[in-house]
């Protein structure tokens, strides 16, 4: 069923202890009256809902369009859609996170589509044989590009040229070869690559009988009256181009290179523009996402579909990656109107928007609830809290809390604290999200680790060791009855 007004109806399933703070998250989000209840399932942590658990307390019909479950769940959602003819999803981990996750018309944003093609060159191929070059052409399309650059190398033969091209080609790979050598760029071209980096107005022959795409430079550098007319060349040949103004590294002409840029698209309004991206990434130390973005939202600002990048330092591994992450979120937030802010954290890395889910207070508020041994740590403002039933402990140096865990003889459950508390300091430093037992999140500058999200993982050591201690306290009654039944 709808609203009154046409609006799809929401349902946010929830336990005990989160429905105060979900209440007030999702009345603060502006939803239209009516559109949305929360219905508690009656147990206390929202995340330990199983699907037996849905089925035996939420009551048939719904009345709903959607339902939200909390994105700690572990279960199979595609079974309770089935069961009750509603679409079951997996919100954010953290109430915290909704308004981000809904964005604009309550609905998640829409991060699948772009308008950049992203060139990833493969530096000093003559060096490699062909099957590394398609091994390593795989991994870069794999991680988010589009066309494999073959980068030559200035006076070093590359015999294997036109066997990498089709061999490439074979793959299943866009290709492009990238070579200030007019005659490697003629073989290339001539061996079914897609694109040749890059030709001026004096040598478009090279290109002659093929259905290559030149990427066109300006020569002499910065002469942007030539690269103007290589293009009316192209133009009058009917020949597909782009051009490529050339972006230079800062204090060598970087400023009056993005001129460059902005100029040739007030001159030439609907040619196709490449940017290199690496000069840039590559000559600049400092983390290259927040490069990579700037760089991005000019290419959203100015039109311009195609990016050269290429990965050498250190610092720019995860350059592709970066890239793709970029160009989705700037053609978003051009779409629609908007910042480039609220729609994705997978460009911060290092700190994020909302770092902590809970004030000192509610998780004060949460440690009097709990009723058993197990610990539970998190990261506030105010330092690393740790707590279960016997107490509550905050401290800023995770040493100042060992004497008071009581786990001096358990190896195993003081290994398990001290790496997770060592995890909750390093993320409260930065300012970053802690959430115990699960991976601090670096965005695309890390690979996340694959999770089943139909079932929960494997017990810790908080809950062996909780285990354990009710299995010792049971041998220990065991044992005195027995004591009694002799005596």
């Amino acid at each position: 069923m709808t609203s009154s007004d046409g609006e799809k109806k929401l349902l946010f399933l929830t336990g005990r202890l989160a429905e105060p703070r979900l209440a007030e998250t999702v009345a603060a989000m502006g939803l239209p009256n009516g559109s949305w209840r929360i219905a508690n399932l009656g147990i206390k942590v929202a995340a330990l809902m199983t699907e037996n658990i849905v089925r035996n307390r939420l009551k048939e019909p719904l009345d709903a369009d959607r339902v939200i479950v909390p994105g700690r769940v572990r279960m199979d959602l595609s079974h309770l859609a089935e069961h009750y003819g509603v679409p079951f999803e997996r919100g954010p981990d953290e109430i915290i996170d909704l308004p981000q996750f809904f964005g604009q018309g309550g609905e998640p944003p829409d991060l699948s589509k772009n308008d950049i093609r992203i060139f990833a060159e493969i530096v000093d191929a003559p060096a490699f044989s062909t099957e590394a070059l398609v091994a390593r052409g795989r991994e870069l399309i794999e991680k988010g590009a589009d066309v494999v650059d073959i980068g030559c190398q200035p006076g070093v033969p590359f015999p294997h040229l036109e066997e990498t091209v089709i061999a490439l080609k074979q793959a299943g790979f866009k290709v492009s070869v990238d070579s200030g050598d007019t005659e490697e760029l003629r073989r290339g071209a001539r061996a079914g690559a897609d694109f040749v980096l890059s030709l001026d107005e004096s040598n478009l022959d090279a290109i002659d009988g093929t259905d290559c795409v030149p990427v066109l430079l300006p020569r002499p550098h910065g002469d942007l009256d030539s690269l103007v007319r290589a293009i009316e060349l192209c133009k009058a040949k009917g020949i597909p181009h782009i051009a490529d103004p050339v972006l230079d590294p800062i204090n060598f002409g970087f400023m009056t290179s993005l001129e460059r840029y902005a100029e040739l698209r007030r001159r030439c309004p609907d040619v196709e523009i490449l940017m290199g991206t690496g000069n840039l990434t590559e000559l600049t130390d400092a983390d290259s996402q927040g490069v990579t973005a700037l760089l991005i939202g000019i290419c959203a600002e100015l039109q311009i579909h195609n990016v050269l990048i290429v990965q050498v330092s250190p610092h720019t591994r995860r350059t592709v990656e970066e890239h793709d992450a970029a160009r989705r979120l700037m053609y978003r937030a051009r779409e629609d109107g908007n910042l480039p802010k609220g729609y994705n954290a997978g460009l911060l890395s290092l700190h994020e928007l909302r770092p902590f889910q809970d004030t000192p207070e509610q998780i004060a508020a949460n440690a009097k609830e709990v009723r058993d041994s197990n610990y539970r740590i998190e990261a506030a403002t105010d330092g690393l809290h740790i707590y279960n039933r016997d107490g509550h402990h905050v401290a800023a140096d995770p040493f100042a809390l060992f004497d008071k865990l009581g786990v001096e003889h358990d190896g195993a459950h003081a290994f398990y604290l001290g790496y997770e508390l060592a995890k909750a300091e390093i993320a409260r430093a930065l300012g970053k999200r802690y959430a115990q037992d699960s991976a601090l999140d670096w965005g695309v500058a890390a690979d996340r680790k694959s999770e089943d999200l139909t079932q929960h993982a494997p017990e810790g050591a908080t809950l062996k060791a909780a285990r354990k201690e009710k299995q010792d306290a049971a041998h220990r009654r065991n044992d005195r009855d027995d004591d009694k039944r002799e005596g």
